[in-house]
């Protein structure tokens, strides 16, 4: 008897233990979150990719993503975006914070919609009345096919990039600005008249950002006279003289930049001193 119940024991002991089992399996579409510094601040991108699976992607009989009718822009959770920083797209001002990203899908062109809805589930219920920027975006076709829904930033600068939908043969790009010129300068005035001056980045922010290159060799030379074996300064005041079109001076400081590092054994400058020579 005592063996009877034994088995009958062991046997609804494995029964609990299958029917408790838990099995993982990855997700059909699974999430991906990129953050982008750009500009002063950072851009969190938080979206889920489906596969295409030998499904039609777009038109009039698509079940991923229908011409006309509001698409998530991925699947599972609505698409979500955050800007620690104030930027502008589609020529409106969109302030720092979280929004929802949805699209409506055409053949030619897509309509790309910021939205305040954060809380919408991802499936339908976008409200218009919540939209804060909607922007039409045009469609490329792209020669490669694109399985995996695709969201990427591309051609990263410092006052602008670009947010890119990839899908089957289509690419959709929505141009991201920001303003950050201003806030430099402002920084740059005020930190010029404390006692350590900060003469390279005063440079390097007239050469790059602000395009004043006779500012940017003052200020350039100012750097060097306190630092005068500094070979990457040189490099950069060779720039800005090749770019004013002073070919000699340029010619001059490349040299210097070689010499110098050439001293201090750093083959990478020699490099970029006699590149920039080949450009005079």
């Amino acid at each position: 008897m005592k063996k009877v119940f034994s088995i009958v024991f062991t046997s609804v002991a494995l029964f609990a233990a299958t029917a408790n089992a838990q099995v993982t399996m990855p997700a059909p579409s699974t999430t991906q979150t990129i953050i982008q510094d750009f500009g002063m601040g950072k851009i969190e991108l938080t979206y889920s990719r489906p596969g295409i699976k030998g499904r039609q992607v777009f038109g009039a009989g698509s079940e991923l993503a229908p011409y006309g009718r509001p698409w998530r822009t991925g699947a599972n959770a609505a698409t979500k975006i955050h800007f620690s920083d104030n930027v502008t797209i589609g020529g409106k001002n969109l302030d720092s914070g979280s929004y929802v990203i949805y699209t409506v899908p055409n053949q030619g062109q897509w309509d790309v919609v910021f939205s305040k809805g954060t809380a919408y589930p991802g499936s339908e219920g976008f409200k218009e009345s919540d939209d804060v920027v909607r922007l039409k975006a045009p469609v490329t076709t792209i020669k490669e096919k694109i399985e995996t829904f695709t969201m990427q930033f591309a051609n990263v600068k410092n006052e602008s990039c670009e947010l890119h939908l990839r899908w089957g043969n289509s690419d959709v790009a929505v141009p991201i600005t920001t303003n950050i010129k201003d806030r430099i300068r402002t920084q740059l005035e005020a930190a010029l008249q404390g006692d350590k001056k900060p003469y390279s980045q005063a440079a390097t922010f007239y050469y790059e950002y602000d395009k004043n290159y006779q500012k940017a060799l003052e200020y350039i030379d100012k750097a060097i006279a306190e630092n005068p074996k500094a070979y990457f300064m040189y490099l950069q005041k060779a720039r800005i003289q090749k770019d004013m079109g002073d070919k000699a001076g340029a010619k001059a400081s490349a040299m210097k930049t070689i010499e110098l590092a050439k001293e201090a054994k750093n083959a990478d400058y020699e490099n970029f001193g006699n590149k920039l020579l080949k450009q005079l």
